[in-house]
């Protein structure tokens, strides 16, 4: 069989009503910056791609797109829609990233302790789901990501 070429994760995009408020959102409340910004004139949208680290998120403002209907804001509701549910990041500890959401202002929708693992939801200023996973051992001395 033939080899498969490496893969490494790049980015995930996300649709949002105002490109400007979520920029400042994902600014303020999880330390991305733009990385730079562009017209898709065959869309047509306006894109942000903003970056913390190896992390990327591509925002799309789109005029007249159609909202977020509200069974996409809930993680328990979400899988009932096909498509792509929400970004996730790994974390060290869940608790901790979610008091810091929370003194952030952060709309936190579920926190789950579950036997397969420790996550919480919140949503951006959009309604768009954003996942935190409880993922140690890629802290741990010479852990790779």
């Amino acid at each position: 069989m033939k080899q498969r070429a490496d893969l490494k994760f790049h980015h995930s995009g996300v649709s949002v009503p105002n490109l400007a408020a979520s920029i400042a959102w994902y600014r303020d409340m999880l330390g991305f910056e733009v990385d730079q910004t562009m017209r898709i004139d065959a869309i047509p949208a306006e894109v942000a791609m903003l970056k913390r680290g190896p992390l990327r998120v591509e925002l799309f403002e789109v005029k007249g797109a159609a909202a977020l209907p509200e069974r996409r804001r809930d993680p328990q509701t979400d899988p009932h829609t096909h498509g792509n549910k929400h970004v996730a990041f790994a974390v060290e500890d869940v608790d901790t990233i979610a008091a810091e959401l929370t003194e952030r202002g952060a709309d936190i929708v579920f926190v789950g302790r579950m036997p397969f693992g420790t996550f919480v939801f919140i949503r951006d200023n959009a309604g768009n789901l954003v996942e935190f996973v409880q993922q140690p051992d890629l802290w741990a001395a010479g852990a790779r990501a």
